[in-house]
């Protein structure tokens, strides 16, 4: 498996990325096409609404249930590493860190986490410019 670094940490998931959108967006071309050249425009531009509206489904689903699942599981995993590095609970402050925050600081090694919670809740940093402070990155290969 590849290192994960800040840059290649995006993921896809090739049937979904790069077959089911790709057939879905022909199909809807195809559709478009033929409401725009043929007779029949009424039904074709019901088919090409139809195609639109499996598009949105299909990633309204993919994002809901996976990142609503794994935004959970990274909470719990903050409040679990910080209950082991200090022995005290998160719960205390985290309403106070945002949750752009607290997924960037998943990628921080237990040695960098503490200082970087620090200057998160100091300067109000953005999870952009948490993961960018990273200095050896913590991979995360189970994204969703």
């Amino acid at each position: 498996m590849k290192i994960q670094t800040y840059y290649n940490h995006v993921r896809f998931y090739t049937p979904h990325h790069f077959v089911y959108y790709p057939i879905l967006a022909l199909f809807l071309g195809c559709s478009i096409y033929f409401a725009c050249t043929t007779e029949n425009t009424l039904i074709w531009s019901f088919i090409s609404v139809c195609f639109l509206f499996l598009f949105f489904l299909a990633y309204m689903l993919r994002q809901h249930y996976a990142l609503t699942l794994q935004n959970r599981i990274v909470r719990l995993e903050l409040r679990y590493r910080y209950l082991s590095l200090t022995g005290k609970r998160l719960e205390e402050f985290e309403y106070k860190l945002t949750d752009d925050q607290i997924f960037a600081l998943r990628f921080a090694p237990d040695d960098e986490i503490l200082p970087l919670l620090e200057d998160a809740l100091k300067n109000n940093l953005s999870g952009d410019v948490i993961k960018k402070a990273i200095v050896h990155w913590r991979a995360d290969y189970n994204r969703v």
